[in-house]
C-alpha cells in the first residue's frame, strides 16, 4: 500500500479555546495551496483509492480540496485516529482497517501526524525514534510492505509551489516585438 501522509494546510492563528480551534477553517493561503498541491498530484498521475481525514475543519477542508481537485470522487472519510488527541495505537488500528486499498491519503495535525510518520519509518522494537518535521501542507509518500516501510519522497510547500509554477507557465518562448 502507498500511504500519503498530509499535514493540513495553513489555517491562520491557533485559538486558545479548543472548541473554537476545532472549527478553525483554512485561510486564503491554505485554500490556494491545496489547489496547487492537487495540480501537482495530477501532473504526477497520482490518484487515491481512499482519503481519510481528522474530523477537525481545517483537515477536512484540506482533504476535500486536494481530493476534489485531483479527481477523487468518493466521500472523504473522517477518523478520530487522525485527530490531535489520537494515540499511536489508534493510528495503527486505522492502518490495519485500510490496508485493502492501494493508494490512501491521510490528513492530520502536528505533532501527532509527524509522530505517526516516524513510527512507520522506525520499528518500535528498535527503541529508536525518527524525528520528522512536516510543515503545514507537507506531503510524504510511504510504501508500506510486509517487513519494511520505505519513505519514497516528501514534498514541502516550497517544492509544491515551485512545481506548480513551472507546470503552469506557457511553453511558448517569449519574443520581443521590436
Amino acid at each position: 500500500m502507498n500511504l500519503f501522509v498530509l499535514r493540513h494546510a495553513s489555517a491562520g492563528t491557533r485559538r486558545v479555546n479548543p472548541l473554537l480551534d476545532g472549527k478553525r477553517p483554512l485561510d486564503k493561503e491554505g485554500k490556494q495551496y491545496c489547489l496547487q498541491l492537487a495540480h501537482v498530484l495530477q501532473a504526477m498521475k497520482i490518484q487515491f483509492d481512499a482519503i481519510i481525514s481528522s474530523p477537525l475543519k481545517r483537515a477536512t477542508q484540506t482533504a476535500s480540496l486536494v481530493g476534489t481537485e485531483s479527481g477523487y470522487e468518493a466521500p472523504v472519510l473522517l477518523s478520530t485516529a487522525l485527530a490531535p488527541t489520537a494515540s499511536l495505537e489508534d493510528f495503527h488500528k486505522l492502518l490495519q482497517e485500510i490496508q485493502v486499498h492501494e493508494n490512501v491519503m491521510v490528513v492530520g495535525h502536528s505533532p501527532n501526524i509527524e509522530n505517526f510518520l516516524g513510527s512507520l519509518l522506525v520499528p518500535a522494537s528498535s527503541h529508536l525514534s525518527a524525528n520528522v518535521r512536516l510543515r503545514k501542507g507537507s506531503l510524504a509518500r510511504v510504501s508500506l510492505q510486509r517487513g519494511s516501510n520505505t519513505l519514497m519522497w516528501m514534498l514541502d510547500p516550497r517544492t509544491v509551489r515551485a512545481l506548480y509554477a513551472t507546470s503552469t507557465k506557457s511553453s511558448r518562448r517569449k519574443t520581443s516585438r521590436k
